[in-house]
């Protein structure tokens, strides 16, 4: 079992059904690696783009409180320096935001001075108290994960994703606190999102995916373990499904469904249009 500094919480959290259910899903993405066909990893490769504008999306959104788009998001991941027509504020933090995501990717050492790096990027506003508590359950949690010399490949086993998914939630909640964020201060968070979704990775669970709402909501439970887990692990575990079913999609196989699904929706929109014609009941019955 994967020991951290919140093991107690951790353990308790990882039987729950809303983290099995969520390691399931989990279990199932990760199973299909390693990838081997060229669409599957091109779908995979997609996704991860996918992924980073999402994120930095919320990221920005925590950081200015601006309504951010996806439009916007796509825009500067593609290299934009400004966005007619909106904020540059919003556009400097999108840029940061990717920033923050490419240089948490490659972070290499001393991952409380990363983190550090990432609450500068990120303009979180942590005070010298708050890097340094942020900075030992860092260091805690990096230790307990060195002292069971974690392999960097996937684990597939469920049970393995559940222990691995209630430390990364443990990991992320007392991190948040130290940090000092709340509701009313979700900014603070942004960095730790950052580092949590790539200590996923070194725990063999994938990264994952929350709303700027998800996040504020899940701020207001950071004293209750099991609450947070119940909010987070199924959103968690519907983006590993996301995650799945991109890497699986078959464009020819989309294109059957959606020949079907359009007549399927001619045929009901034919019946609805004659749904108000009486039937007459002395016309002879035709046989087929």
């Amino acid at each position: 079992m994967i020991m951290v500094d919140v093991q107690s919480s951790a353990e308790s959290i990882s039987g729950r059904p809303a983290v099995a259910e969520a390691a399931e899903q989990g279990a199932r993405l990760v199973d299909l690696w390693p990838l081997t066909k060229a669409e599957h990893l091109a779908n995979d490769a997609k996704y991860a783009e996918d992924l980073q504008v999402r994120i930095s999306m919320v990221l920005a959104q925590l950081m200015t409180g601006e309504d951010v788009t996806i439009p916007d998001a796509e825009y500067v991941y593609e290299g934009a320096e400004d966005i007619p027509g909106r904020p540059q504020e919003l556009v400097d933090a999108l840029m940061a935001a990717n920033d923050a995501i490419e240089a948490a990717a490659q972070a290499q050492g001393d991952q409380s001075k990363a983190l550090a790096d990432l609450a500068d990027t990120l303009g979180s506003g942590w005070d010298q108290a708050r890097q340094q508590d942020v900075a030992a359950g860092v260091a805690k949690a990096e230790q307990s994960l060195q002292d069971q010399n974690k392999s960097s490949e996937s684990s597939q086993d469920k049970e393995e994703v559940a222990q691995a998914l209630a430390a990364s939630l443990e990991i992320c909640r007392d991190l948040l606190q130290r940090a000092g964020a709340d509701p009313g201060h979700a900014a603070a968070a942004a960095p730790i999102l950052v580092y949590v979704n790539e200590l996923n990775e070194r725990l063999g669970i994938p990264r994952a995916f929350l709303s700027g709402e998800d996040v504020v909501h899940a701020l207001g439970l950071l004293n209750d373990p099991e609450a947070f887990a119940d909010l987070l692990a199924p959103l968690v575990g519907a983006e590993w499904d996301r995650h799945r079913q991109e890497v699986l999609w078959d464009p020819e196989e989309a294109k059957r469904k959606a020949k079907e699904d359009d007549e399927r929706k001619s045929r009901e929109a034919l019946q609805a249009k004659f749904a108000h014609v009486p039937e007459d009941l002395n016309k002879p019955p035709v046989e087929l």
